[in-house]
């Protein structure tokens, strides 16, 4: 396929987002995502229109529409796939589907674009790939911002230390009566940067240096290292210089990146659950996200959950039904339906239908029904504890027990893998594990693997010792995994036909994922 550009845009033709993937004027691409709007035939459930040059494949979201601009040679089901992984990536980074969301989160979507095509042609990658990719940054890169601001300070430091010296050597002067001679010896200012008055150092012409803490910081003459630009390369004295600095109190954050790998896993354990599950011609599927930030000695600093509950119809006489949800939530979780859905009758009988029963679902497409979104700062919404205690050996190292407790006993836990940073160069002795675990030298990681964690195995412990250690060094400790069973007490009870409410055959797909999931 070749795909010339991809766009976001309201239902009136309102462009918000446009990336081309080709060589074309900006006029030619204008004047191409002006005329989509007047093509659109309204009361039609197509996909795509074609012009004599060009196809548009389209989605709806909501009020705005996913839009790829391709050439009539391309293959028609490798754009409608296209169209499909653009459309989720959307959800991806931005929490609703409005205008302005779609604006403050454009850079992330351009980003997540390039990554899906380039020069106009799909690229082999899946939604976690994507992500991974984006979010992406070098350890090297943070190494050689924290050694830039360590000499930029200490070059501060030599200023202020140089200005008290000049006025030290003025006021000596002064007592003296030898300004002549000081002005000589000052580092190279001449007799005229002094002024008239005796003591006073408001005179001092120091064009170089000012004392009021505001110094102005010379530009080095020299690299800093060009290992620390290197990506992918060590050095031994940037590590040496990082853990003089963090003995020194400084604070370095984030030097052990999160592992690229952990949303591979993450994606590599959905992919297993779905394949496990059969389909019926009505199949549903619910999706949990989540994300949690814990405080290091307890307390919730972060909790949210979002979903999604999609309908797939491929059967099209099965196009006019209504879906009967079972919502047992105590949480007290926030819905919405899509605008095209019956919010009436939603909300007194939980009864997913169209506003028009007249018509049909879309067929072949996965369409979002209802959403939800929790909040919440009580710690009885946390689903898994970690509690991860360093403590000093008095050998230089630190003793570390880490655990785990399952709080919502209703779920299983699959492929669980809690990541725990470690020092630099530091392989940590392990004397005692649940599961397994895998110590990464490249990354400075071990990862600890749990495959199930459920009722009847709710608790597990890891401990382990580290040589050249301080508390810091093991956190944020991170935590990956999937489950079968959703967060929510929501399910589906029921799929009747809109004409004679008899019941029809449909399968369901419950999935709850982790988006972030860490203790700080």
């Amino acid at each position: 396929m070749v795909l010339i550009a991809a766009a976001v845009c309201t239902k009136n033709g309102k462009v918000i987002i446009s990336r081309q993937f080709v060589e074309m004027t900006k006029a030619r691409i204008e004047g191409l995502l002006a005329a989509f709007p007047k093509l659109m035939t309204a009361g039609k459930q197509h996909t795509y229109v074609e012009t004599d040059s060009v196809r548009y494949v389209y989605q709806p979201l909501e009020k705005l529409y996913m839009l790829l601009i391709t050439t009539k040679a391309s293959n028609i089901l490798e754009d409608l796939e296209t169209l499909r992984l653009f459309s989720k990536v959307i959800p991806e980074y931005c929490h609703s589907l409005e205008e302005k969301e779609i604006l403050d989160n454009a850079f992330n979507l351009i980003f997540a674009f390039d990554e899906i095509v380039a020069l106009g042609y799909r690229e082999s990658v899946n939604l976690a790939q994507i992500k991974t990719f984006v979010e992406m940054d070098s350890h090297e890169e943070k190494v050689y911002q924290a050694v830039r601001q360590t000499q930029e300070r200490e070059a501060r430091q030599k200023m202020r230390e140089k200005a008290k010296e000049l006025q030290r050597q003025r006021m000596e002067s002064a007592k003296r009566g030898t300004s002549a001679g000081m002005g000589r010896s000052s580092g190279g200012f001449s007799s005229d940067g002094f002024g008239s008055s005796g003591g006073s150092m408001s005179g001092i012409n120091t064009p170089s240096i000012e004392i009021d803490n505001k110094p102005i910081l010379p530009k080095p003459q020299k690299p800093i290292s060009r290992n620390a630009l290197k990506l992918g390369g060590k050095s031994k004295d940037v590590d040496s210089f990082v853990d003089q600095l963090k003995s020194e109190g400084e604070k370095i954050v984030n030097l052990t990146p999160t592992p690229a790998s952990s949303n591979q896993a993450v994606a590599n354990a959905k992919a297993k659950i779905i394949s496990d599950i059969h389909t019926e011609s009505i199949h549903l599927k619910l999706e949990d996200k989540l994300v949690v930030r814990i405080g290091r000695d307890g307390g919730l600093q972060q909790f949210e959950l979002s979903g999604l509950l999609t309908l797939r119809i491929t059967d099209e006489n099965l196009g006019r039904i209504k879906v009967q949800l079972q919502n047992d939530d105590t949480h007290g979780i926030q819905l919405q339906t899509h605008p095209n859905v019956d919010k009436e009758l939603f909300k007194t009988r939980s009864i997913i239908g169209l506003k028009n029963p007249t018509k049909p679902f879309p067929l072949n497409t996965d369409v979002g029904v209802l959403k939800w979104r929790f909040v919440s700062q009580d710690d009885s919404a946390i689903p898994l504890t970690i509690n991860c205690w360093p403590s000093e050996n008095g050998e230089g190292g630190c003793d570390v027990s880490i655990e785990y407790d399952l709080e919502a006993q209703h779920l299983e836990l699959q492929d669980v893998t809690i990541v725990i940073p470690l020092p630099v160069n530091v392989q940590p002795n392990v004397v005692e594990y649940d599961g397994t675990y895998n110590y990464d030298s490249r990354k400075h990681i071990l990862q600890w693997n749990i495959p199930v964690i459920d009722a009847a195995n709710k608790m597990g412990s890891m401990e382990f010792s580290c040589s050249s250690s301080i508390h810091g060094d093991f956190f944020p400790v991170q935590a990956t995994f999937v489950s079968k069973t959703p967060y929510v007490a929501l399910k589906a009870k029921d799929v009747t036909l809109v004409d004679d409410d008899s019941s029809v055959k449909f399968s369901t797909e419950t999935l709850l994922f982790v988006d972030k999931y860490e203790i700080v």
